[in-house]
């Protein structure tokens, strides 16, 4: 009689299980799942992290429910994060800066507490590349939530900021957000002569859904012909990883940095808060995400 193969152990998740997970629309694509179960069977953690697709309308109802059936918190992404930062009782700094909130906590008091990690989760990871963020100048595309975090964190570290948004109104509504907060070192370019501020630029940050697989189709609307040869190029898309943008930036030799890390260093805020543990960004967690996008023939 033939044995049976070795099964591995069934993962037990009982009434102590510590339950988290991301809630958006639609959810399937993200890669927070992956990495933070890795995290929580890293460190020995009686913990889940769910994705949690809940339609646009439905969010402050699924999140009181969540709340209610006694989770601890959850990530928010598209198209969420302005609903988040309406609904929550309490901001940090972080929430109130960038206008959204991608994570959300469940304080024991009953409170719900509303963080933005995407600006800090951008800049640690420009930092794990062996670049310092302070001083200088950037330019950075796109005016959403992603980008008035990522701006706000760049002011914070004294970088003076030009946005070029393709709707012009928005990015004057987020300049003169960021110089309320005691930022003046914001000016804004028009999207189709955003080449012209590139010369004086030490970094170029791509906010926008260009290159993304799946988002709009052409080629990168900016030649950097004209960069400087200490530019360092900076797309916060991550699926593909080698986007047009990045592969322009190394046909030219300029210094690059992809999204992939942002999206690890943008979760330690979050696994700290729910599980109890600030987890180590080692090269195991990017190895896992890299071998999955690579494996969706991504």
């Amino acid at each position: 009689m033939k044995a049976a193969p070795d099964m591995p152990a069934p993962r037990r998740i009982g009434g102590a299980t510590a339950l988290a997970g991301v809630i958006g629309w639609p959810v399937a694509h993200s890669r927070s799942p992956l990495m933070h179960n890795f995290w929580l069977a890293q460190y020995g953690i009686d913990g889940a992290y769910v994705p949690l697709p809940v339609r646009p309308g439905a969010f402050e109802t699924a999140v009181r429910g969540l709340q209610a059936a006694g989770f601890r918190g959850t990530n928010v992404t598209i198209p969420h994060k302005e609903a988040a930062f309406r609904i929550v009782d309490r901001l940090d700094r972080s929430a109130r800066r960038s206008g959204s909130v991608n994570t959300l906590v469940f304080a024991s008091d009953g409170m719900i507490e509303g963080f933005s990690t995407d600006g800090e989760g951008f800049v640690a990871n420009v930092e794990a590349h062996g670049i310092a963020v302070k001083g200088g100048r950037a330019l950075l595309l796109g005016a959403g939530g992603a980008a008035r975090a990522i701006a706000a964190s760049l002011l914070d570290r004294g970088v003076a900021v030009i946005l070029a948004n393709r709707t012009a109104a928005r990015a004057e509504e987020l300049a003169r957000a960021l110089r309320e907060d005691a930022a003046p070192a914001v000016e804004v370019v028009a999207w189709d002569d955003m080449a012209t501020a590139l010369p004086r630029c030490d970094m170029l940050v791509n906010t926008t859904s260009l290159g993304m697989e799946g988002g709009p189709p052409g080629d990168f609307p900016l030649d950097l012909a004209a960069a400087g040869p200490a530019l360092v190029v900076c797309d916060i898309v991550y699926v593909p990883r080698q986007t047009p943008l990045l592969r322009d930036a190394a046909a030219h030799g300029l210094r690059c940095v992809d999204g992939l890390g942002m999206l690890i260093h943008q979760a330690r805020l979050g696994f700290r808060k729910w599980f109890g543990t600030d987890p180590v960004i080692g090269p195991e967690v990017e190895a896992l995400l890299d071998a999955d996008l690579r494996g969706q023939g991504r």
